[in-house]
């Protein structure tokens, strides 16, 4: 499940070097405090197992839900976007984002880790919940591209998608071994 809208302040347009500055803003946010949609609250309810990245809006969303993480790891936390060096173009936040995204998955990766290892990241964190979910259903409470990232590698391990309801906060894909 990807966490909650995090609460951000608006801001207007940056440079790509500003962007260090979002980012890391970001990645300190919480979630906003909407209600949390009931079908997330209803998916979450037959978890066994809760995981969550370390980052504070995933486990702000995780007490959203009243869960409590059975495990924390930055194992779960999103595949880091770099920022740039160019002080033009002026850019909303997001369009850095979009833009940061597609050159980082064309190599570049100044200041953080790379696809490469990103990938690697994300089949460790998908064998990690292959082995929680001997106990039962787990509920990841996740990053929208580490996310897609780590089903990636559960589909190839032979997990089936079950169901999918977009990629917005709050949204859930269940997967479950062997299709069945």
């Amino acid at each position: 499940m990807r966490h909650g809208q995090p609460e951000l302040a608006a801001t207007a347009k940056i440079s790509a070097v500003e962007m260090k500055g979002w980012i890391e803003q970001y990645n300190r946010s919480e979630i906003t405090h909407h209600a949390v949609p009931h079908s997330s609250m209803q998916l979450a309810a037959t978890a066994t197992v809760i995981v969550s990245s370390t980052a504070p809006r995933a486990l702000t969303s995780v007490q959203a839900l009243g869960l409590k993480p059975a495990l924390v790891d930055a194992l779960f936390c999103e595949a880091q976007l770099p920022y740039g060096h160019w002080k033009l173009p002026r850019l909303s936040p997001f369009t850095w984002s979009f833009i940061l995204r597609v050159l980082w998955l064309c190599g570049y990766s100044r200041n953080v880790e790379s696809v490469g290892t990103a990938r690697i990241r994300a089949s460790t964190a998908a064998k990690r919940l292959q082995s929680l979910a001997s106990d039962g259903p787990v509920l990841l409470l996740g990053h929208g591209f580490m996310n897609r990232m780590i089903a990636n590698q559960l589909v190839a391990d032979g997990w089936a998608r079950q169901k999918r309801d977009g990629s917005q906060y709050w949204s859930a894909t269940v997967y479950q071994y062997g299709g069945v």
